[in-house]
């Protein structure tokens, strides 16, 4: 390709791309002139015409409120009568509520109930020897296991050995399925047994007595 070619085609470019360069320009000039569009108002609604009810309109009526304490004008304050003693007799004689057979009033029963005299249960032999553990009205339970009121620290003794309950005015020693078993005074416990003053309860090698 000759020099002239080369120079002739470089040419050539630049018009096309002047041409490109006018004509956009033309564009943009056409485009601000033209002024912008004014939006249309949007459709009024018609409003809905108000007429008259063919009945009659109902005002409410307040009525304004008479003091408590001061009875209003034109109006007399009924006396208050006295109860008549047919009254308070009638009153007096209402009947009460019935107490089922076999049942016992609430207050009676507290009233009857045995109270468990206050009493404590000391460690004679054993590992705790010389514990005093006060015994209330709950009850208290024996064996290795944290839970346990007193633990024993017996090997011979179960998690959960035995429990010392009141029960109608005294105390009872009750097993709770241990493995070695519960004495009291030397007798190896089946059923629960009342325990008195005095009396000693095994539980492997520790050794408990009930005293006041």
């Amino acid at each position: 390709m000759s020099e002239l070619t080369f120079t002739l085609l470089r040419l050539g470019y630049l018009v096309v791309l002047w041409l490109l360069v006018l004509s956009a320009i033309r564009v943009l000039r056409r485009d601000l002139a033209e002024p912008a569009p004014t939006p249309e108002p949007a459709p009024q609604q018609p409003r809905a015409e108000l007429r008259p009810s063919s009945g009659p309109v109902q005002v409410p009526q307040y009525h304004h409120a008479t003091p408590t304490g001061t009875p209003a004008q034109g109006v007399q304050s009924a006396p208050v009568s006295a109860p008549t003693p047919a009254a308070a007799q009638t009153v007096g004689n209402l009947p009460r509520t019935p107490v089922l057979p076999g049942t016992t009033d609430s207050r009676t029963a507290a009233r009857h109930q045995p109270r468990v005299s206050t009493t404590r249960l000391v460690v004679v032999e054993g590992s705790l020897r010389g514990t005093s553990l006060p015994l209330s009205g709950s009850g208290v339970l024996l064996g290795r296991a944290p839970s346990c009121t007193l633990v024993l620290d017996d090997d011979y003794s179960s998690a959960r050995h035995a429990r010392v309950f009141p029960q109608h005015g005294s105390w009872f020693v009750e097993d709770l399925g241990s493995t070695n078993g519960t004495y009291l005074d030397g007798n190896r416990l089946v059923a629960p047994v009342e325990v008195r003053p005095g009396s000693q309860i095994r539980i492997g090698q520790t050794v408990m007595e009930l005293q006041r």
